[in-house]
């Protein structure tokens, strides 16, 4: 499978971010439509049982405190890579991630909205914590030094470059659109595609939520 063309919107809006990274064959056994495991049938891409999404050490901007995937026990966590100067994507997600969080009632509590960034140059302790807040006082804003961007976004397979502007006094970031969701045990579960209904995500984390 050859490499998707990038977007012009600086993000790879339509693929999902195992499709960076898979080959043909294991990307369709990883992307059907539905998946049944213990009764439960979900509408967004299943990854129940992947050998990556496994580790995450970065920093709560908003605590100073070190996180990892422990951190959240109990909870489902939806998780999504992106940065404060990103034009459309990023704030959309957010938007949606908020309607999700809002539509799952008392059960919202205990979904935790994180975001991390991939800019952690312009992203500062200061900077990335007003810019999640203002989508929602409850996501978690996430930001560790570049080295640890990179391995973090090694480890989820997700996908991002500096692209110059034209007089090179400035950049963009070009990354993976697709969100993650962790289940309450800390495993990687499901792939969200940026395209997926609100509606579906909903009712993908009811059922985590109950489990």
């Amino acid at each position: 499978m050859g490499t998707p063309h990038l977007s012009r919107r600086r993000v790879l809006s339509s693929v999902p971010a195992a499709a960076l990274w898979l080959g043909g064959g294991a990307l369709m056994g990883s992307l059907a439509a539905c998946s049944k495991e213990k009764g439960m049938t979900f509408k967004s891409t299943d990854l129940g049982g992947a050998d990556y999404g496994n580790e995450l050490s970065l920093t709560d901007v908003s605590t100073g405190k070190p996180v990892t995937l422990a951190s959240f026990k109990d909870h489902v966590v939806l998780l999504f890579f992106g940065f404060t100067q990103c034009p459309d994507i990023c704030p959309t997600t957010l938007l949606k991630a908020k309607e999700i969080r809002d539509a799952l009632g008392p059960d919202g509590k205990r979904l935790d909205v994180v975001f991390v960034t991939l800019d952690p140059e312009r992203d500062t302790a200061e900077v990335l914590p007003a810019y999640v807040h203002s989508f929602d006082p409850s996501f978690i804003a996430l930001r560790g030094d570049m080295a640890a961007t990179k391995k973090v976004a090694r480890e989820f397979r997700v996908f991002f470059q500096k692209v110059p502007n034209q007089d090179g006094s400035s950049y963009t970031l070009d990354h993976t659109a697709a969100s993650y969701v962790i289940d309450k045990t800390g495993k990687l579960r499901l792939l969200v595609r940026y395209t997926d209904p609100v509606d579906n995500v909903v009712s993908d984390l009811k059922q985590l939520l109950a489990a």
